[in-house]
């Protein structure tokens, strides 16, 4: 194998490995395919130039893999890749000033006990104290606890 041909699969190994780490999650084909080209091109160099020449080549290897995650870490690469966006939605918290107990609505799914439905003309999920309610069903708010809210079938 010549000279070329082991520095080619040197390079591919390592641009395989670069893209294990930046790109794709996980431990991947790519990963392991780009480890496998770098230790088989290492072993050949050993086999084809013996161990002078091999060593030369394993030394520059460990030293361009290691410009090369410095290079790629260093560059704000990360911060091309990375999500800027911020999640402001809250999860369970509910707004007194939309329900408060004793408003009506009605059920938009099936309360068994928990479920959707339609009061003051916006959707919530709603609980019930054990009991079934069918959707469709007028319901009236009988109290708020713990971010929840809690219905009755409307008398």
């Amino acid at each position: 194998m010549s000279l070329t041909l082991i520095i080619i699969l040197i390079l591919a190994g390592l641009l395989l490995l670069l893209l294990e780490v930046m790109v794709i999650p996980g431990t991947t084909v790519a990963g392991v395919a780009g480890f496998g080209l770098i230790i088989f091109s290492v072993w050949e160099s050993y086999h084809t130039f013996g161990t002078p020449v091999a060593h030369f080549i394993l030394l520059g290897t460990i030293l361009l893999s290691a410009i090369t995650v410095y290079l790629a870490l260093k560059s704000k690469t990360w911060n091309r890749i990375m999500l800027r966006t911020e999640i402001s939605g809250k999860v369970n918290e509910i707004d007194a000033e939309k329900v408060n107990p004793g408003d009506c609505g009605k059920t938009v799914s099936r309360l068994c006990p928990g479920g959707k439905a339609l009061i003051n003309d916006e959707y919530f999920e709603v609980h019930t104290n054990g009991e079934f309610i069918d959707q469709e069903t007028e319901i009236e708010i009988t109290h708020l606890a713990d971010n929840k809210i809690f219905v009755k079938r409307k008398t």
